[in-house]
């Protein structure tokens, strides 16, 4: 699996997110800082590296247009990336580095929460 650019996971991020295939366009205004050719360049590279998929062509507006969707789940991206971090760091030190930047309580309190459940799963 190849590794994703920031903007190409953040699109990524955007079709994870929607509950149905998206056109480029919406994709352009869920987001201010995106434009369409930025979009479609990088709609273009993701279906060459089989990171997504041409749903369906329907029209958008007066015209033909391509919506897409994702061929790989959020989790199996994250869990390849992380393989193939070096070993040295494994999945402790990303977790441990995570945890140290992390600005926002409430994402702190989940994974607070998802180390309590995976103990009391080891301990049954």
């Amino acid at each position: 699996m190849k590794k994703l650019s920031k903007r190409q996971y953040e699109i990524m991020c955007i079709m994870w997110n929607a509950d149905r295939p998206l056109l480029a366009s919406e994709i352009v205004k869920s987001r201010d800082d995106l434009n369409i050719n930025t979009v479609q360049s990088s709609l273009k590279s993701l279906v060459e590296k089989e990171y997504i998929e041409v749903a369906d062509i329907t029209h958008s507006g007066t015209v033909l247009a391509r919506t897409y969707q994702p061929l790989v789940s959020k989790e199996l991206y994250l869990q390849e990336m992380c393989s193939e971090l070096d070993d040295d760091l494994g999945a402790w030190g990303i977790v441990a580095a995570l945890a140290e930047q992390e600005t926002d309580i409430r994402k702190l309190d989940k994974l607070e929460k998802l180390i309590a459940a995976a103990k009391k799963k080891l301990q049954e």
